[in-house]
């Protein structure tokens, strides 16, 4: 007989709305038990609409509910997520909790996770997308081939965590690791830079792999969810080729290693024996990986990503897992982020305001013709 649905809890209406749909996609697994907001009117509406309770205070919650969905910053954002989340672990309520949190938070969580006797989740989220599950699946192949010679890395701070997260199971782990300070910007260039140098550039360590991190260390305070020049971009490099996540939500490319055989005269060949290789394309994409429109991520790739962690959790609640046993990776990159972010120090504030225009790939111009002799303008 399979066990009856857990009553969850979803705590927070602003990316919890993701939280919603991905739970509404596993009846057999889920049943939303109830919003906790600070009341407001979205919230309000919005557990009218589910036909669920509202609650405001951790106390109004009942003893029926079996698990919670804490989708509420914590203290490193300025929010009460942490002291949500530790108020329902003490309580038993087992917590899955969205990412960013402090090592000392995570720590004080999971404290109150065993004296609960409940399952704790740290979601760092992005590490369930399918194309950068895919590219991690792609990441273990090659480190079975041979070893990771460097990694070079690209992200916004606001967005570090998970990159952080993402580079240490791509490489097996994180230990051991280092980071220097940022390098330093030379006075002449930056006299030569028509705009400011929106990435500080740490190199380092991790898992013995050589790393090169750049950070897009600025934010605007009030629009933090916008303004990335990217999210996510990660390169791994072997003596097969190159394994590199162009973008958070895809694609992922292949690109084999460039070596041809040399004749008698010491010229490269492109036929004849031991060429086979060089038929395959100089890049390609993962199946599976193509990128798809941002509403297709908001709509599909987002929700399919939480029903995956929602699933991982459920599964720990099940069995009684031990949260110290996944906590100890998650303590890890805790404290490299908050080392990376301690070196980077303050974000510069920025306020850009919106795009003054979308750019699409139509708007790039046509690909050259074979015969046009025209070159781009320099």
């Amino acid at each position: 007989m399979s066990p009856r649905p857990l009553r969850v809890l979803l705590c927070g209406t602003g990316f919890g709305r993701f939280y919603a749909d991905a739970l509404a996609r596993m009846p057999d697994t889920f049943e939303l038990a109830g919003i906790l907001s600070r009341g407001g009117e979205f919230s309000r509406r919005y557990a009218e609409r589910a036909g669920v309770p509202l609650y405001t205070g951790v106390d109004q919650v009942p003893g029926s509910v079996d698990a919670a969905c804490v989708v509420v910053g914590a203290a490193v954002s300025g929010g009460a997520g942490g002291e949500l989340a530790r108020a329902l672990l003490a309580r038993g309520v087992h917590v899955l909790q969205e990412h960013p949190v402090h090592e000392d938070e995570l720590t004080a969580a999971l404290r109150a996770a065993r004296g609960g006797g409940a399952v704790y989740h740290l979601n760092p989220f992005y590490r369930h997308v399918a194309p950068i599950r895919r590219f991690l699946e792609a990441a273990r192949v090659l480190r079975e081939r041979g070893p990771v010679l460097f990694a070079d890395a690209t992200s916004a701070v606001q967005v570090l965590y998970p990159l952080l997260d993402v580079l240490a199971r791509a490489l097996g782990g994180l230990r051991p690791w280092a980071l220097t300070e940022p390098l330093a910007t030379d006075p002449e260039v930056a006299s030569l830079t028509a705009h400011a140098q929106p990435y500080r550039v740490l190199q380092g360590s991790v898992a013995g792999v050589p790393l090169t991190l750049r950070v897009q260390n600025q934010m605007d305070p009030s629009d933090g969810d916008n303004h990335a020049l990217l999210w996510h971009r990660l390169a791994l490099g072997t003596e097969h080729g190159v394994l590199t996540l162009a973008d958070t939500h895809g694609p992922v490319l292949w690109q084999p290693r460039l070596y041809a055989p040399r004749d008698a005269h010491g010229r490269l060949r492109s036929t004849g024996p031991d060429t086979g290789h060089l038929a395959e394309p100089a890049t390609t994409v993962l199946e599976g990986t193509d990128a798809p429109p941002y509403r297709e991520v908001f709509d599909r790739l987002w929700p399919e990503a939480l029903t995956r962690a929602l699933a991982d959790f459920a599964a720990d609640v099940r069995a009684g897992a031990n949260p110290l046993v996944r906590g100890q990776f998650d303590l890890g990159v805790c404290r490299m982020w908050h080392e990376t972010t301690g070196r980077l120090g303050r974000p510069e504030v920025i306020r850009p305001g919106p795009p003054t225009a979308h750019l699409g790939a139509a708007d790039l111009g046509p690909a050259p013709r074979d015969g046009d002799a025209r070159e781009a303008a320099p």
